[in-house]
């Protein structure tokens, strides 16, 4: 009976240890966001400076990535119609390449972690410095950092320049 207590503890302390590094209801739960513009950098003069149509890595991925100039200089990077799957610890990546087709691009490349995703689906925002040197960092990722994929990519380009806000 002893023996029996004991695998009952093991299999459930492995269960809730599978559960946490995977979080599976993270896969059929969406979570929408819908940020505005932000207005206090200057939204009516703010600069396109380049933007990129995203694609499906290792999962469905689509939305335009656009980095704004705003009046004071710093620069913002917004997701518009933006959609992906869902998971656990994804990032949004600005990566030293001309593209982030693959894994081993984006972790060969570098990068610059902006942070957790706000939402799986819908327009967010994110702050870059003025700083960031737009020349070298010319591709966005969205990252998984617990299993280490990419989950999608935009290629930005000054050429590619949408006129969404």
């Amino acid at each position: 009976m002893k023996k029996w207590k004991i695998a009952i503890l093991v299999l459930a302390i492995a269960v809730f240890a599978a559960w946490y590094a995977f979080r599976p209801e993270r896969f059929v739960v969406n979570h929408h966001v819908n940020e505005a513009f932000p207005v206090a950098g200057g939204a009516s003069s703010a600069e396109i400076v380049e933007a990129g149509t995203f694609y499906g890595v290792m999962h469905p991925t689509t939305g335009t990535a656009t980095i704004y100039r705003l009046r004071d200089g710093n620069h913002i990077l917004r997701f518009t119609n933006f959609r992906t799957s869902n998971g656990p610890d994804v990032h949004v990546y600005l990566v030293a390449a001309d593209d982030a087709r693959d894994n081993a691009s984006v972790t060969r490349a570098g990068f610059i972690d902006l942070g957790n995703i706000k939402g799986n689906i819908g327009d967010q925002n994110y702050a870059l410095g003025a700083d960031v040197d737009l020349s070298k960092y010319r591709a966005v990722s969205v990252w998984c950092k617990r299993f280490s994929i990419n989950f999608g990519a935009a290629p930005l380009r000054s050429d590619h320049i949408v006129s969404q806000k």
